[in-house]
């Protein structure tokens, strides 16, 4: 049976993004990129896929973005948000978990 991938951690995510960024433009060719994008591209469609699945349950959102496309999130937005994490909290957060974070901060939803 094929075992399932482990969720990278921040730490993992930001060591990646620093050691693509102290290559400069060697770094376009390394599969780090694809990896890092692909990660974070997972946790926007798992978000969004938690928020559809709310909305049609009936339960309260976990935050409230515009609609998809539309959040203007940019990689310096979400490895600032990652950046601002406390070592020992990055060491043991995924990506995702801070991606849910960093929209609920971003995109609270209204008070009802």
């Amino acid at each position: 049976m094929p075992v399932a991938a482990q969720a990278m951690t921040v730490e993992q995510f930001l060591t990646k993004s620093r050691a693509l960024r102290a290559k400069g433009l060697l770094a376009m060719g390394s599969p780090d990129i694809k990896l890092l994008r692909d990660e974070v591209v997972a946790a926007g469609a798992d978000y969004r896929a938690d928020l559809a699945r709310d909305k049609a349950a009936g339960r309260q959102a976990h935050s409230c973005p515009p609609p998809a496309g539309k959040a203007n999130v940019n990689a310096r937005d979400l490895i600032a948000e990652f950046e601002a994490i406390p070592a020992a909290t990055a060491r043991t957060t995924s990506v995702k978990a801070a991606f849910y974070a960093m929209m609920k901060k971003r995109f609270p939803c209204p008070a009802k």
